[in-house]
């Protein structure tokens, strides 16, 4: 830029202001960047749930169990491909702040039907053969230092008691955004050793052969156990996690209404900035016209201050968000994963510069329409 180093000169004049406003962009983007991975992360489900995967559980609530006996049933009904079941546990490891989503697997068909989810086979045959083996998320391995062989105490929450597992394999995930830190066990252990609700299971996830043919399972499957004493509701899987983080509010209208606040002060800052900023140098402008600067440049040099804070501020509060996430979920595994991604990095900037766009627009407006002979009256 041929008026890079006049631009630079003036953002040097006054260096607190300057660095004051900069300020502001780091703040507000950081900000943004934490919201935005705590919305992808209550989203999640919705975002890798599978389109051919259907999720049945109780009628009445998914807190009320399913008999055991439905998956066979289940898998004689048209287009069913696969059945599989998970059961809730709820378990914690020493202590309460340590708590991390953990259930019972089928282990004859959840590798199935979560082919996102790999694991070696002489990881998963070493967790077939051990009755007390458990699958952990790498996620988990790297906060507790859990390795394959380990012994885990967990203490029940549902279940009271001390339950204990051998680390049998650590799964890896095709996708970041299914990197969660789970733990899996298998049913029959918790179906023996569990004093009610025996011969139940939190919920089914159902695998059809098309999903073209996913509506029509769904309501094959309500109408096969309707007015039983365990009446199912049917979804697709992304209806199911849409509705589950539905139960936390309306986290996509609380975000945009706090990004909406934030964008909209950081324009009245940074406007009224430049506005001061032009202001001081109005007989300097004058002058700048007068030895031929002409009225585009003069308006690029103003856009372009607004635009080199904007976009070092926003850089440098987007960079310490994503430093943040690198540290790990803060919430110790209440967040199903909690990462910063490249896209809403991008978008990010992308907002930054908007906003220093807008908010310079106004005062490179005028002093662009700065007539000489009223400015050199001025001085």
């Amino acid at each position: 830029m041929k008026y890079l180093h006049l631009v630079l000169v003036n953002l040097k004049r006054k260096k607190l202001r300057t660095a004051l406003t900069a300020g502001s962009f780091l703040v507000a983007l950081f900000l943004f960047g934490l919201l935005m991975t705590i919305k992808v992360a209550l989203s999640s489900g919705v975002d890798v749930a599978g389109a051919d995967r259907l999720v049945v559980r109780n009628k009445v609530s998914l807190i009320m169990p399913l008999p055991f006996a439905y998956r066979d049933q289940m898998r004689a009904i048209p287009h069913i491909a696969d059945v599989t079941f998970a059961t809730w546990f709820g378990g914690y490891y020493q202590d309460m702040r340590n708590f991390f989503p953990n259930y019972a697997i089928d282990v004859e068909a959840y590798r199935r039907v979560y082919p996102e989810y790999t694991i070696s086979d002489e990881e998963w045959n070493a967790f077939m053969n051990d009755r007390q083996g458990c699958i952990i998320s790498p996620v988990l391995a790297d906060r507790f230092g859990f390795k394959l062989g380990d012994r885990i105490p967990m203490e029940g929450t549902v279940w009271q008691g001390t339950w204990e597992f051998n680390v049998r394999g650590i799964y890896e995930v095709r996708r970041k955004e299914l990197l969660t830190s789970e733990l899996w066990f298998q049913y029959p252990y918790l179906d023996e050793r569990r004093p009610f609700m025996k011969g139940t299971v939190g919920w089914y996830v159902v695998k059809v052969d098309d999903p073209a043919n996913a509506v029509q399972a769904a309501k094959a499957i309500d109408e096969r156990f309707a007015n039983s004493p365990f009446e199912t509701k049917t979804e697709t899987e992304k209806a199911f996690a849409a509705g589950f983080a539905n139960q936390m509010g309306n986290i996509k209208l609380l975000i945009l209404s706090i990004g909406s606040v934030v964008f909209f002060t950081l324009l009245l800052v940074t406007g009224n900035s430049m506005a001061s900023a032009i202001r001081e140098r109005t007989g300097e402008l004058a002058v700048m016209k007068t030895i031929g600067f002409s009225d585009v440049s003069i308006l690029s040099l103003v856009m372009s201050e607004s635009l080199i804070v904007a976009a070092t501020g926003g850089a440098a509060g987007l960079a310490l968000a994503k430093l943040f996430t690198l540290r790990g979920d803060p919430t110790h595994g209440m967040l199903p994963f909690f990462y910063l991604s490249g896209k809403t990095l991008a978008i990010g900037f992308c907002l930054t510069l908007v906003a220093g766009a807008v908010s310079g627009i106004i005062p490179a407006v005028g002093a662009m329409r700065l007539k000489i002979v009223d400015a050199l009256r001025k001085v």
